[in-house]
């Protein structure tokens, strides 16, 4: 059985949607939900779906391998980041190569980068008058939004769509294609 770990900063829409589409899949565990945020909405609906939850602060993610040791212990096979804002440290990059994936809210290489997610990424494309934006899933290095890219899919972006309206199109991809890149990648 492969074992993901998701890691979530906020309302952990992703989160379920990856949780209820590998409660179908029995070769694959959402072994757990990690959060930087004890006010997190994630916990409530990872509270609601029987899926063990933890916060953890900043001194156990940046200055110590608490998070690490965690991650060894239950023997994660790949780490999930779904709407995570923090940067990964590099200890957990090198305990974990190639076995930590994010998903981001455009198609990069635009729009990406530190203070680049949610709204800020969705009000950018409108500014600059794109005509389509998406998403994209990537590996997770030591720069924000730098890994290599493992999938892409894109939406129209029409004249009269604002923030919000582009904002929905790319909630609608990432809750169709992320589950399924990522049962791709353990298999």
């Amino acid at each position: 059985m492969k074992r993901i770990v998701i890691f979530a900063s906020g309302s952990g829409s992703n989160a379920e949607n990856i949780i209820s589409f590998f409660r179908e899949k029995p070769q694959v565990e959402v072994a757990a939900v990690l959060t930087n945020k004890s006010s997190a909405k994630v916990l409530e609906r990872c509270d609601r779906l029987g899926v063990p939850a933890f916060y953890f602060n900043k001194i156990a993610f940046k200055d110590s391998d608490t998070v690490v040791q965690f991650l060894e212990g239950i023997q994660t096979d790949l780490i999930v980041l779904a709407g995570f804002l923090w940067k990964i440290p590099s200890n957990l990059i090198q305990s974990f190569p190639d076995k930590i994936i994010n998903i981001h809210p455009a198609l990069l290489p635009k729009y990406g980068g530190k203070g680049m997610y949610g709204e800020r990424v969705h009000q950018a494309v409108k500014e600059n008058n794109e005509t389509e934006t998406g998403i994209t899933i990537h590996y997770v290095n030591e720069n924000y939004d730098e890994g290599a890219i493992i999938f892409q899919a894109k939406t129209k972006v029409i004249p009269s769509d604002d923030a919000n309206s582009i904002a929905e199109k790319v909630h609608q991809l990432e809750y169709e294609h992320f589950p399924k890149v990522i049962e791709k990648l353990l298999s």
